[in-house]
């Protein structure tokens, strides 16, 4: 798969003293679909602003599909540019007195032609189901629209990688299944995809790959089932294990092993997965 980011040995400390990043190593690939996990304080947030140049480690090196970031000034945009990110809270990104000025704010700051901004601004919007949306003022929209625009923000700048700082927090059910929806396009439409959530259901129906940090140190970085197979992992970062996950090893426990190699992600996997079961009695 072809490299899209790599951070190699990297550290960082606030104030100089109090250490957030220890010594992470990660490489992300194109087509990727992560979730990024661990306690409060463990340095998920910390990693996602070091991946978009937000924060400059003090130590280690970050390189962008295989060049040394060197954080000049154009470096910087080249890597905000390729690794966007959205943040927890939308009311601290969004800026603009109406959604359509405000998805066309970074394209128009990268001084791109009128007609490539308004084409950006408008598929932006497209993928995101905000069409009719333009002239709406963002202060004024739920939490899962103002989700929505910070997204289209993100993808009128057209990156390879898109960070979301835990985007379901505060959505309701239904808002969260269609950011589940709108993340399920954007991976088909070629869009890398890093998540960092506390919602292990979530990132077990999500992630094939799951990086999981403590204390500011990456303790596990493999395939998202074989994450929450090890207690030790999930004891140390402080995560339990999703409810269906859970639900289907009792059921092996139960019946002995089952056909069926991958556990269920979904209501429907796990109907299949008792059926299965319960015919081998």
């Amino acid at each position: 798969m072809k490299e899209i980011l790599k951070l190699e040995h990297v550290d960082y400390r606030y104030e100089d003293r109090y250490p957030a990043l220890v010594d992470v190593c990660v490489t992300i690939h194109m087509g990727e679909r992560i979730a990024v996990l661990g306690g409060n304080g463990g340095g998920k947030s910390t990693f996602f602003l070091c991946c978009n140049g937000v924060q400059r480690p003090q130590n280690g090196k970050i390189y962008l599909r295989g060049r040394e970031v060197t954080w000049s000034k154009q470096n910087t945009m080249l890597l905000r540019q390729a690794v966007g990110l959205v943040f927890q809270e939308p009311d601290s990104q969004i800026i603009a007195g109406s959604v359509e000025s405000e998805v066309s704010f970074g394209p128009m700051n990268l001084k791109l032609p009128h007609e490539e901004v308004e084409s950006r601004v408008s598929t932006a919007l497209e993928k995101m189901n905000l069409d009719g949306y333009q002239n709406r003022a963002p202060q004024y929209l739920s939490g899962g629209e103002k989700k929505k625009v910070c997204i289209a923000d993100i993808l009128a700048m057209t990156p390879d990688l898109l960070l979301l700082d835990e985007p379901t927090a505060s959505l309701d059910p239904e808002n969260v299944a269609l950011l589940e929806l709108t993340l399920d396009q954007l991976s088909e439409a070629g869009i890398t995809l890093a998540v960092s959530t506390h919602d292990v259901d979530f990132a077990y129906r999500f992630a094939t790959r799951g990086i999981v940090f403590s204390s500011g140190k990456i303790i596990a970085d493999g395939d998202i089932e074989k994450v929450f197979e090890s207690e030790a992992i999930l004891s140390q970062a402080g995560l339990k294990k999703p409810l269906l996950y859970e639900a289907a090893q009792l059921l092996e426990k139960r019946f002995g092993k089952t056909k069926i190699s991958i556990k269920p992600k979904t209501i429907s996997e796990f109907e299949e997965y008792v059926c299965e079961q319960v015919s081998r009695e």
